[in-house]
């Protein structure tokens, strides 16, 4: 929050609900003015009304909620960082890889690679910018208990030898004429400092796991001026608690309702923290199918209308696995090769 962006400078915020805001994530008038008159209401325990009255007078003071022209949003548009997979095939296929402010879902069965797609990107989000970094930290919540620090560090010491002089550079592990990949001392504090950028929270249950997604906002937000900022929020998976916590038909009405409002917090980190914002889901397989492939996401048309990018991930012979590209406002379809290693995802 900028200097002169006092809380209590808003229609009746006092102290006391400043407090309530900030320790809830709202601590700017451009998070405030894109929230509902609801969530403020329950957040800030004021009436609607009032919570309205703040939202309007925060859209005024951060100049939001009006229109502007094609232009504005082509330059904002040119803000939007690419955070590669490492793998060339897939990056192509991606336009130059994960787009910052949008949702990518990765979707597909069990041991199709979805956990090692999070753990790569947790990786090379702390790349420099020339090896298709973006020079920030991670957020990662685990709803599956997947995030292995083991495998992070395989995939960074699984990097080529002028990414890792590079970036044991950017982490201050060493100076440009010092930096040695084959030095395992440096090496090991480059493991020890990417993992430190890495925030790690495990989620029990499905309210467990939309509380959290809102003290990522706050965590994204702190970080926003640190020498790493969170450019990547990963959620593996998405839908595992919700799918065994609402069983059978009475119940998906609300199981999509709590989806929604999760989708919507995790956009709202990616927006207003210019942040990738990469989720898993898992399939069920559709036997009404008689053509083609039978697996389905979870999730239904909320989180296929909410995701900007669907990629759906298959098992090929070996450590080999399918990227296609089911869906993307601004892509083709397509598909892209990339093989499973100790060292990461690497080109096929």
């Amino acid at each position: 929050m900028s200097a002169s962006e006092d809380l209590e400078d808003l229609p009746g915020v006092g102290p006391a609900t400043a407090e309530k805001l900030k320790d809830n994530g709202f601590d700017s008038y451009q998070g405030i003015a894109v929230a509902s008159p609801g969530e403020l209401s329950n957040t800030a325990d004021i009436g609607e009304s009032s919570a309205a009255d703040i939202i309007n007078a925060a859209r005024e003071a951060a100049d939001i909620g009006g229109f502007e022209t094609g232009s504005t949003v082509l330059e904002r548009r040119e803000q939007i960082g690419k955070l590669s997979w490492s793998v060339d095939e897939v990056d192509d296929l991606l336009g130059g890889g994960v787009e910052t402010q949008s949702i990518t879902e990765v979707y597909g069965e069990f041991g199709a690679g979805k956990s090692q797609v999070t753990h790569q990107l947790a990786v090379n989000v702390q790349l420099p910018a020339e090896h298709g970094g973006l020079e920030g930290g991670a957020i990662f919540i685990d709803s599956e208990d997947t995030f292995r620090p083991e495998r992070i560090e395989q995939m960074v010491k699984g990097h080529e030898d002028d990414v890792l002089e590079d970036t044991l550079v950017l982490h201050g592990v060493a100076d440009e004429d010092e930096a040695d990949p084959t030095d395992e001392a440096q090496l090991d504090d480059l493991v020890e400092a990417v993992l430190d950028n890495i925030h790690v929270a495990k989620a029990f249950n499905s309210n467990h796991q939309i509380l959290l997604a809102e003290k990522a906002q706050e965590i994204a937000s702190e970080t926003q001026d640190d020498e790493f900022p969170v450019r990547l929020l990963a959620v593996d998976s998405l839908t595992a608690h919700f799918r065994a916590e609402y069983v059978g038909r009475g119940e998906l009405a609300e199981r999509q309702q709590k989806l929604n409002k999760h989708l919507h917090d995790l956009m709202r980190v990616g927006d207003l923290n210019n942040t990738a914002v990469v989720v898993t889901n898992q399939v069920a397989s559709n036997p009404d199918s008689f053509f083609g492939d039978p697996t389905q996401p979870i999730g239904g048309n909320i989180l296929g209308h909410t995701s900007t990018f669907r990629i759906y991930l298959r098992k090929s012979k070996g450590d080999k696995r399918i990227v296609k590209l089911v869906d993307a406002p601004n892509l083709p379809d397509g598909e892209a090769v990339m093989r499973v290693e100790e060292g990461g995802l690497m080109n096929e």
